[in-house]
Order: structure tokens, then C-alpha cells, then sequence
């Protein structure tokens, strides 16, 4: 029981950092336009990631708890190992401000921990190329959603006085920000809530049939909207300030976008990164006013630290996964 409690606590760290990194994607848009201060939009999108638990259901969460790794090889090694390994590489990319996907980094924890164990044969390869897809498929999606969805503003918006419009924008960048908070967590606690119920199921808490307790979808959007609300300042910084720059039109078409393309993601129970979404709508914005308003020297930097998110956590998460039995096997 100590264990089982021990690694649920690791598990709502995770899930502390998932929303203190991600508070970048949830409120950078809304804070570089100013439409709300910092502290004023990490409340409004604690709230809605919060609310999240009562929405969209919990597929994602199914698909982490069984759906990428054979439960029948997972133990607690294993979970303890892929939650350390997600946890050093969330810590780090949050101290130097690279928004990475936090979620990645929990698959890439958890399927190197069964790598470890169990070789090739406890990794459920269908689940993982669907997630790699998605890698590059989410931000393409994100960015020409938002591109369209920007002209086609504009189109509207043509022969508004252009005070009236900023005006108009900052009032729907308040819905749009919402929206992509609610998407947020609905995607992204999922994961956590996923790994909870492993846990569970493997130390036979649960009985025989894999099914989601209501106490652990409540428990994991409430750690993840107080590390949303208390934030990642430095990622809130690179990302919703150096990558282009944002009006109150273009913060509500980015937000829009990536809001509407996790939403679809999360009633398909897919796993997506909120990081890699928002991001790519972002750029999307910037290129309506031509490639060159993007930063690509950022962008870079950010696309590397996505690619790299994966091997590196299941390496951290291996390391610890033979230190820890070796620990166990032969110290203890």
C-alpha cells in the first residue's frame, strides 16, 4: 500500500509540473496581448482546466492506461521508473523555459521503463506510431487551421475601424482562452489519470475489469490546475513572446484553432501534445503577416526540444528503472 501511495504522489507531481510548463500554452497568447495579467490568466485557465473533468470523458485516459504499454509485464518498477524519467526531463525544460510536451515525456517514460523490462514485445506499437504521428501531425494541423481561420477573420473584419476591432478581439480572446484551457486539460490530465489507474489495476485495486475511478479523475485536473495557476514563467515567456508577435486578434485565432483541434484529438483518444498544437497555431498567426514575422531561430529551438522529449525521458526513465531494482534486489 506504501508504494502504491508512493507513486500516486509521484504521479500528481508529474501532473503538478504538466500544468505549471503548460501554463505557457494556456495563457501566453492572452498575457502578451494584455488582455489579461499574468495573474488574472493563469486563474481563468486553472478554472477551466479544472471544469475539463466533467466534459469530454476520460479515452485518452484509457489509451495511456492500456493502449501503448501490455499491462500484464507493467509492475510498480516499471510506473515508478516511467513517472521519475517524465519528472527529471518536465523539471528541467520547465527551469530553462523550453516548452516541451509534457505529455511525450510520460509516454516516453513509461513505454522505456516496459522497454527495459519486457523488450519489444510490452510495447503496444500501434499506440505509439499513432502518438508519432500525431507528433508532427497536431502543430501542421494547429497552424493551417489557424492561418485559415485568420484571413478568414480578417475577410470579415475588412472594414471595421481597426480600434473597434482590437476591442471586439480582446473581449472573444477571453472565450477563445477558455476554450483552449478547457481542451487542455481535458487532453492532458487525462494522461495522468491514466497512469493512477495503472497503477490501481496492477497492484489489483480495481478487480479484474480496467475501468477509471471518478476520485482519480477529480484528483489529477486538480493538481493540474494549481500548477497551471502557480505557472512556468519562463516558458510563458518564450512562447508567447519571442516565438512572433501577438495582437488580440491573433492570440483568439491561435487559441481557437489549437482549442479546437485537442478537443477533436481528445473525443478520438488520441494523446496529443497541447504544447506542440498551440505552438504551431502561434506560427500560423505570424505567417499571415508573412514568414518573416515568425522567429525561426526560436522555433527551432522548440521543434528540437519536441523530437528530443520521447528518447530522452525513456532514457532517464531506463536509468532509473535499473537503478531501482538493483537497489531493491541487491541493497535491500
Amino acid at each position: 500500500m506504501a508504494v502504491v501511495i508512493l507513486i500516486i504522489t509521484l504521479a500528481l507531481v508529474f501532473d503538478f509540473y504538466n500544468g505549471m510548463n503548460d501554463a505557457a500554452n494556456s495563457i501566453a497568447t492572452i498575457v502578451s496581448t494584455r488582455v489579461l495579467t499574468p495573474l488574472q490568466a493563469v486563474a481563468w485557465a486553472a478554472f477551466f482546466n479544472f471544469i475539463a473533468a466533467f466534459t469530454f470523458g476520460v479515452s485518452v485516459a484509457t489509451t495511456i492506461g492500456k493502449g501503448i504499454v501490455d499491462v500484464n509485464i507493467v509492475d510498480n518498477f516499471v510506473i515508478f521508473s516511467g513517472i521519475v524519467g517524465a519528472i527529471i526531463l518536465t523539471a528541467s525544460a520547465t527551469h530553462f523555459g523550453l516548452p516541451i510536451s509534457v505529455s511525450h515525456a510520460i509516454i516516453g517514460g513509461y513505454g522505456g521503463a516496459a522497454l527495459i523490462k519486457g523488450g519489444l514485445e510490452a510495447i503496444i506499437i500501434s499506440g505509439y506510431t499513432t502518438i508519432v504521428i500525431f507528433i508532427f501531425l497536431a502543430p501542421m494541423i494547429g497552424m493551417f487551421m489557424a492561418y485559415f481561420f485568420s484571413i478568414g477573420t480578417l475577410w470579415i473584419v475588412k472594414d471595421k475601424e481597426p480600434r473597434k476591432v482590437d476591442k471586439y478581439f480582446r473581449k472573444l480572446q477571453l472565450v477563445s482562452a477558455g476554450l483552449y484551457s478547457l481542451s487542455h486539460g481535458s487532453n492532458d490530465a487525462q494522461k495522468t489519470i491514466g497512469i493512477i489507474t495503472v497503477v490501481l489495476f496492477t497492484n489489483k485495486m480495481l478487480g479484474e475489469t480496467f475501468y477509471i475511478p471518478f476520485w482519480v479523475i477529480i484528483l489529477s485536473h486538480t493538481f493540474i490546475a494549481l500548477g497551471t495557476f502557480l505557472g512556468g514563467w519562463k516558458v510563458i515567456k518564450t512562447l508567447g513572446m519571442r516565438v512572433t508577435k501577438l495582437t488580440p486578434f491573433g492570440g483568439f485565432s491561435a487559441e481557437t484553432a489549437a482549442g479546437l483541434t485537442i478537443i477533436g484529438a481528445t473525443l478520438g483518444g488520441v494523446p496529443v501534445s497541447t504544447t506542440h498544437t498551440i505552438t504551431g497555431s502561434i506560427i500560423g498567426v505570424g505567417s499571415v503577416k508573412g514568414f518573416s514575422a515568425v522567429r525561426w531561430g526560436v522555433a527551432k529551438n522548440i521543434v528540437w526540444a519536441w523530437v528530443l522529449t520521447i528518447p530522452l525521458s525513456a532514457i532517464f526513465a531506463m536509468l532509473t528503472y535499473l537503478l531501482v531494482t538493483y537497489v531493491v534486489n541487491n541493497l535491500l
